[in-house]
């Protein structure tokens, strides 16, 4: 028998079992579904990082007095060093010396390298906005910055101006408001909130523009914030956080220059010794999006596993099944061998059979999977996202199961004595 007649029969006799093939192709979909849909979201999730945290773009860093605590899991790690005098270990306390306004005004004034330097500070999250007869839940978030805080944090102006220069100096009662928080207030339209007067917390603040809409990331929504200066926030809001320093070199080739003389440069504003680690980070923005999804990678692990051991599974399950239609059709194979047909072609039958089976399964857990990660990708509003990679792994995957789970009842069937299977009952 060619190959092409034994494919066409594997074929027709997997059509033919329909119950049977329905529940195996199910089992293998399913165990496929589960690993491509996890690998799906994940990238979908790897996707809406790059987006959230490169904003700044590849030639852009921060000066920040911590790390960002980027991970799944874990507990807080605490830095400690040898005391001189007792051999213990003891917290390092100039460790615990946040980034003062002036300390971030010093470096801004020194550091003249070519860049874009810019000083920012965190608010907080649970602001009310009201204009009107109209105010907000109390979940606005607040931000202070300057007149570069914008283009450094990847926010554009939709109507109004950004803030000034002599607005941060003074510290004046100017703001920024977010796209959903101007759409909730102004109900005849964003435009109009421009030139306002809103009260923040019960303090007038004049409204000097509306920022365009950029979506929400991780729980954060990006149009539910209000931005005014830094001075404004230690004057009307002083929270205790500490400040952080933005800095965008002028040449991509000069990003490592940059962070090298910077940190030289703000270690003498810190007071550090020669001797003393550096008691801030330099976040590189395209290093943060890469540490995020590095801490991805457990999740990878963990669908793999999910995957294969349902994989495990369901070859155990296809390799019942094809040990019982071997049973089921011992008169058969005793037939095709009665008439001239080789052991080798009624191996290949069945060991075809299997194979057929395990990539039906694929393609169908595949085109489960995908539209389950996407499903995720939808709440996280990226783009459609199709794992290629791992969708040629779950085509080779489920072609290895079938094969090794049909190889023993295939051999089986192939080694029937063709009288005695004619014979039985």
């Amino acid at each position: 028998m060619q190959f092409s007649d034994i494919f066409s029969l594997s074929f027709r006799t997997v059509r033919g079992n329909k119950l049977r093939t329905g529940l195996t192709v199910s089992i293998i979909a399913f165990g496929i579904m589960a690993l491509i849909g996890i690998i799906t979201a994940i990238k979908a999730m790897n996707q809406k990082f790059t987006e959230s945290f490169s904003s700044m773009g590849a030639n852009a860093f921060t000066i920040r007095f911590k790390e960002r605590n980027i991970r799944f899991g874990g507990g807080n790690q605490r830095e400690m060093k040898l005391s001189s005098r007792t051999g213990r270990k003891q917290r390092v306390s100039n460790l615990d010396k946040s980034i003062t306004k002036e300390e971030a005004e010093l470096f801004v004034r020194r550091f003249d390298f070519p860049s874009q330097k810019g000083i920012s500070i965190f608010g907080n999250r649970n602001n009310i906005v009201s204009y009107e007869n109209f105010k907000t839940s109390p979940n606005v978030m607040m931000f202070g910055g300057d007149e570069n805080y914008l283009p450094l944090n990847g926010f554009t102006l939709q109507y109004g101006r950004n803030m000034n220069r002599l607005d941060v100096q003074t510290g004046r009662n100017v703001c920024i408001l977010g796209y959903d928080v101007a759409k909730k207030l102004f109900r005849q339209g964003v435009p109009a909130a421009v030139n306002a007067v809103v009260r923040i917390n019960n303090i007038p603040f004049r409204v000097l523009g509306v920022l365009e809409s950029k979506g929400s990331s991780f729980g954060f929504n990006r149009d539910n914030i209000i931005i005014t200066s830094y001075t404004n926030i230690d004057r009307n809001f002083p929270t205790g956080f500490s400040y952080v320093i933005a800095v965008m070199a002028n040449d991509l080739l000069q990003v490592n220059a940059a962070m090298g003389e910077a940190e030289g440069k703000f270690r003498g504003i810190r007071k550090l010794t020669i001797t003393e680690e550096s008691n801030f980070v330099l976040d590189r923005s395209d290093s943060v999006a890469e540490k995020a999804m590095n801490s991805l990678r457990f999740l990878t692990i963990s669908a793999t596993v999910i995957g294969l051991i349902t994989l495990i599974g369901a070859a155990v399950g296809l390799m019942n099944i094809m040990l019982v239609s071997v049973s089921e059709r011992t008169r058969e194979v005793g037939l095709v061998k009665a008439i001239g047909g080789k052991s080798s072609s009624v191996r290949s039958q069945f060991l075809l059979e299997a194979i057929i089976i395990s990539i039906m399964g694929a393609l169908f857990g595949i085109l489960l999977g995908v539209i389950v990660g996407n499903s995720f990708s939808l709440v996280l509003n990226t783009g459609f996202v199709v794992p290629w990679n791992w969708v040629l792994y779950g085509i080779l995957i489920c072609s290895l199961v079938g094969l090794l789970a049909g190889i023993y009842p295939a051999r089986k069937a192939g080694r029937l004595n063709p009288i005695e299977a004619l014979r039985y009952e």
